[in-house]
């Protein structure tokens, strides 16, 4: 991409995984606020895993893998690297035989929903789904809500003459174009989040429904967290749900099967004495 960088991406999966282009894939990623993603522990991703899905986490520039440098090289002016390492990422995984961009998934949160939204809109052929949570999608006005304004410093500011045409370039709100097949996209936010407000939502999937050039047939959704927010302190049980969502969701918008091990069942009959 321009300008030439090496991105790193962590690819996980089970073992004895064919790679023959068959496999779902949720390429995850986030790119911003100096913020490093690198391998953790999380049972919503062994679960997709289990189920047979590849997990990739590219380490994209906004983030603090590399340092400061590395920061800097996808904020402001420079936002657009992101979001050209992302879809390199999805590109390599295409090439390597991974996965196929019927069966890619795309997901992030918060900055990582602006993010998916950015790419499923610059490259809606991309992509077989795309899971956007809790994402800035209104980059024209995000700084008029609630703690938008401390984003400034690293989005811009479209009062800002020279930044409005850097925002307005990759705005997800802004470029849905109508007539286009964007891939399934099932949206998520909460009635109560006071950080990124949900309006910035409920925009983007109205914006997407009305120019859905599939004619319905590619499920363009919102889901919509009651008495929630941004996400933190979210009970188990609201977890629990919203995973399970999500990954039904891959799976049907992939036209994926489900292929747990089978499971192991302890006999019930009592031993002899």
């Amino acid at each position: 991409r321009r300008p030439r960088s090496k991105v790193p991406m962590f690819v996980t999966h089970k073992k004895g995984l064919a790679m023959d282009g068959s496999n779902p894939t949720y390429l995850y990623g986030y790119g911003g606020f100096k913020i490093s993603i690198t391998p953790y522990f999380s049972v919503a991703n062994l679960i997709w895993m289990e189920m047979g899905g590849v997990l990739a986490i590219p380490n994209i520039r906004g983030g603090d893998e590399y340092g400061e440098e590395w920061h800097q090289g996808g904020m402001k002016s420079k936002k657009q690297n992101v979001f050209d390492d992302f879809i390199a990422a999805a590109e390599h995984l295409i090439a390597s035989n991974v996965t196929r961009s019927s069966k890619l998934i795309i997901g992030g949160g918060s900055n990582g929903g602006l993010l998916v939204g950015a790419c499923m809109t610059q490259r809606p052929d991309l992509f077989g789904a795309a899971l956007p949570n809790v994402g800035v999608m209104d980059m024209l006005r995000f700084h008029k809500f609630t703690i938008g304004w401390a984003w400034c410093s690293e989005y811009g500011s479209a009062d800002n003459a020279d930044d409005f045409p850097v925002l307005l370039a990759y705005s997800p709100l802004h470029n849905v174009k109508p007539g286009t097949k964007y891939p399934a996209t099932l949206v998520f936010t909460a009635d109560h989040d006071d950080r990124v407000v949900p309006a910035h939502s409920f925009k983007f999937a109205a914006a997407l429904q009305a120019a859905d050039g599939s004619r319905g047939t590619i499920p363009q959704l919102i889901r919509i967290d009651c008495k929630a927010g941004h996400g933190a302190g979210k009970p188990t049980s609201m977890k629990i749900e919203e995973i399970v969502d999500q990954w039904s969701f891959a799976m049907h918008a992939t036209g994926s099967r489900i292929e747990f091990a089978p499971a192991v069942t302890a006999s019930t009959r009592p031993s002899a004495m």
